[in-house]
């Protein structure tokens, strides 16, 4: 499913027009961005939590070139499903 047909949907189910559910999808993504980027979670009670995990610093290999490089320590985005959510998938 695209960010498009998504807003579609919402739109449909709740009764809005497509283009300003389409802004309200931007906005939430845009809030969870902002937040993540600020080191901090964002729970979304039903559904899951975003976080950042870290990555340590590493030594990578480079086969073709025969060349070693180090990896900086990094954050990458993560998103745990909630229990309820998961079981949901479970049972279709």
């Amino acid at each position: 499913m695209t960010k498009a047909e998504l807003a579609k949907a919402v739109a449909e189910d709740c009764g809005l027009n497509q283009a300003d559910t389409l802004a309200a999808i931007e906005s939430v993504m845009k809030i969870i961005k902002d937040t993540l980027s600020k080191k901090e979670n964002v729970y979304l009670r039903g559904f899951g939590t975003f976080d950042l995990k870290h990555r340590a610093e590493k030594t990578a290999r480079n086969i073709s070139k025969n060349t070693t490089i180090i990896v900086p320590a990094h954050d990458l985005p993560h998103f745990k499903p909630c229990k309820e959510f998961t079981n949901a998938l479970l049972e279709k």
